[in-house]
């Protein structure tokens, strides 16, 4: 191989490689370690499961639009910005995808799992919202609670 083509794909995998150790994101899940477990573990699973298209920096995920003018259909709310409470809100929407139903996925997490999204994301949802003179902060809000799971069915 000639030197001119050796040193231009050795540069090009250089910068390849470089390009990546950049693209890695350094940013962590912040949930206080005073939180009881269920919240970091929503915490943790908001990260696997609503990161691509949900912005929230308690669980290190950035998949918001920045700019109205290139969105793209799957970029659902900044949660930095947006107060979602109460708690049973938010579960109606990981059920149901959204409030629309038409991009989010259904049940994107089932169970014990669905909960302790929904926890957290009422606990920490709104936090970095500005201050609207009028309006009550999000952190001010009640987060309220689920009622308990039914586990009974029909008997025949």
């Amino acid at each position: 191989m000639r030197r001119p083509i050796k040193v231009l794909l050795i540069s090009s995998a250089a910068a390849g490689v470089a390009l990546f150790g950049v693209a890695c994101g350094t940013q962590k899940i912040s949930v206080p370690k005073s939180d009881p477990p269920d919240i970091h573990r929503g915490a943790v699973l908001f990260s696997q499961r609503c990161s691509g298209c949900h912005t929230l920096s308690y669980a290190a995920t950035n998949g918001s639009a920045a700019n109205v003018r290139t969105r793209e259909i799957t970029n659902g709310p900044n949660f930095d910005q947006r107060c979602e409470r109460p708690i049973t809100r938010v579960l109606y929407a990981i059920v149901n995808g959204g409030f629309s139903g038409a991009i989010m996925p259904q049940n994107v997490v089932v169970g014990q799992d669905a909960v302790d999204v929904a926890n957290f994301v009422a606990k920490y949802a709104g936090r970095k919202a500005p201050h609207i003179v009028g309006q009550t902060p999000c952190v001010a809000q009640p987060i309220g609670t689920l009622p308990p799971a039914s586990g009974t069915t029909s008997a025949k």
